[in-house]
């Protein structure tokens, strides 16, 4: 096992263009930490980098107390589960997982030890003496994480292993995943553009947008403690919300206007949010998680803040009501990170809020709706920076 070290790395190809921007991340021994973020924002090359697929530009890649910059591929003691499992067709399950043992000219004793204790693991035993193409996806996906087992590394890594499985599928296979590296305490990093499956296996995530790093943390902090407005709008499904409103603390109720709207905004908000009070007068983005909204007939009063919506969908799904509604309020002009603007509801002006509603909501279609708002567990953005605000 081995920490991996990534010191102001950067990627410029021969065109010019820079795929990543002074890329600092630190994976300790053991860690299981997943690269996330849109396509083409420089997550998979940073893997590649790692993996000595790519040559770093300027920087410096350290995997144990090794600096690897120039060390061959084969020589970094890592394995590479890829997207497209890259297994032999001709050869059996029990071939293509100690292919890489046999090239090392291991006896055949190990290599039979080695894969049969691999093939237990991933539940591939009765399958041994299969090909590839008698095999489903998933058990395809085992047999390529049984071929980077058996050799051991320092260091696993994958680029999107999962994604060519269907939904059911990937559920069951990010369970095995994560209790694979679990059992295994290998240091892993993992790449996807799905942030559920980046919230559901990381010890920490790390969101790259653009070739820059934008954070890195828990899981839970990032969902609760977004450091821009790019993290907030893409970690959380369905997205926050983003309204413009104006703060006013001067007085003796500080509050943010909301279009006709005010939250009055208690000292444990301010107390946490020190750095508002530079914003006393200011437009700034306020960030509403669609979980922080309520029907104000069933919240019964306990968020005494609301706001008065059109609701234009209204999306039943058992467990909850997700309710699509226009709000009469500004819309901030800030960059985000709208994952799939087509699965945006689109009807007329104001700005766009959804809800997540207890399903005994009686909201309606083309009805007005009074949703209550959860002030202290709201957001502040910065509008020209786009950073959080919060010391």
């Amino acid at each position: 096992m081995a920490d991996v070290k990534l010191e102001n790395v950067n990627k410029v190809y021969e065109n010019g263009f820079h795929a990543v921007h002074d890329l600092d991340l630190d994976i300790t021994d053991g860690e299981f930490v997943v690269l996330v973020g849109p396509s083409g924002c420089g997550k998979s090359t940073a893997l590649r980098m790692v993996a000595g697929l790519e040559s770093i530009t300027d920087g410096k890649l350290i995997i144990g107390d090794r600096v690897v910059n120039d060390v061959h591929p084969k020589d970094r003691d890592i394995a590479f589960v890829f997207q497209n499992y890259a297994l032999y067709p001709h050869m059996t399950v029990r071939q293509n997982i100690g292919f890489a043992l046999k090239l090392r000219k291991e006896s055949k004793s190990e290599i039979d030890r080695r894969v049969e204790e691999a093939a237990r693991l991933l539940e591939l035993t009765e399958w041994l003496d299969r090909k590839p193409g008698q095999l489903s996806g998933g058990q395809r996906q085992r047999v390529a994480m049984g071929r980077a087992i058996v050799r051991r590394p320092q260091v696993f890594l994958m680029d999107e292993p999962l994604s060519n499985l269907d939904a059911k599928l990937r559920v069951q296979m990010r369970a095995e995943v994560n209790r694979l590296q679990h059992d295994l305490g290998v240091t892993t990093l993992y790449v996807t553009h799905d942030q559920i499956e980046a919230m559901t296996m990381g010890d920490r995530v790390a969101v790259m947008d653009k070739g820059w790093l934008q954070q890195v943390d828990t899981p839970q902090n990032l969902y609760d403690h977004p450091d821009n407005l790019f993290v907030a709008t893409f970690i959380g499904s369905p997205q926050m919300n983003l309204v413009l409103g104006t703060l006013d603390l001067g007085g003796a109720e500080p509050h943010v206007v909301v279009g006709a709207h005010r939250f009055d905004l208690t000292p444990a908000v301010l107390a946490e949010r020190p750095g508002l009070r530079g914003f006393d007068g200011a437009d700034v983005v306020i960030g509403i998680r669609p979980e922080s909204l309520e029907d104000a007939a069933i919240d019964a009063g306990r968020h005494p803040s609301t706001i008065d919506v059109m609701v234009e969908l209204r999306e039943g799904l058992g467990s909850e009501v997700v309710a699509h509604a226009r709000l009469d309020a500004r819309t901030p002009k800030v960059e985000t990170a709208q994952k799939d603007p087509d699965a945006s509801f689109t009807g007329g002006g104001g700005v766009e809020v959804v809800a997540r509603l207890d399903p005994r909501t009686n909201v309606r279609m083309g009805n007005l709706a009074t949703l209550s708002v959860d002030v202290e567990r709201l957001h502040f953005f910065d509008q020209a920076t786009g950073l959080a605000i919060r010391t």
